[in-house]
């Protein structure tokens, strides 16, 4: 997909962060080995070396999900996109969330490199996170989750009708937290951490 050169510095914003999330999101299904390394191949973003996913149902269905969330990020909806294992009776067992904050006031043009470079230290911390995550059993499964500020219209956007409740099974207890990377600079917050279970 192509940026726009005549957006809105949210717009802009939005559409960086998207792309972003879309290698996160896959350097995430990477690393917990859910599937053999045949399913990716090796590509440069932000000027480094990550994984996308060759499989073209996995690779559409991250893509779809996350460039579905453009309109969301874009009207400052979307306040995190998670990506949930599940073990094999269906409870959650990990949890990476990325909250999500865009600043929707912001008049200024966004230095798009500044971004860039906040968003890369994303990937590389993320690439040696294995030992702060939990090892899955074989035949897990795994979904990417938006949680809303308010939920769209589904009669105002054709967008929102992609999106349906979840029926993700909730923990007991609140979920122990580990922060992996944030960061704050105008117009975009993100805090990147994992959620586990506490009774575990």
């Amino acid at each position: 997909m192509e940026r726009k050169d005549n957006q809105s510095p949210q717009g802009g914003t939005a559409w960086i962060l998207v792309e972003f999330l879309e290698v996160a999101i896959t350097s995430v299904v990477f690393l917990k080995g859910v599937y053999p390394l045949g399913a990716f191949e090796r590509r440069r973003y932000m000027n480094l070396v990550v994984h996308r996913a060759r499989h073209p149902q996995l690779k559409d269905y991250i893509h779809s999900a996350v460039w579905g969330l453009l309109p969301f990020i874009q009207k400052g909806l979307v306040d995190r996109v998670a990506v949930i294992f599940f073990n094999t009776d269906n409870n959650p067992v990990e949890r990476f969330m990325f909250k999500l904050a865009v600043n929707q006031s912001y008049g200024s043009k966004v230095e798009e490199g500044e971004l860039e470079f906040s968003l890369r230290s994303f990937l590389i911390k993320l690439s040696v996170s294995e030992p702060l995550t939990r090892i899955l059993a074989h035949g897990c499964r795994w979904e990417i989750t938006a949680y809303f500020r308010s939920l769209p219209e589904a009669s105002a956007s054709k967008d929102a009708e992609l999106w349906i409740p979840t029926e993700t099974k909730q923990w007991e207890q609140p979920p122990l937290i580990t922060p992996i990377k944030s960061m704050s600079s105008e117009p975009l917050c993100i805090q990147l951490y994992l959620e586990h279970p506490k009774s575990d």
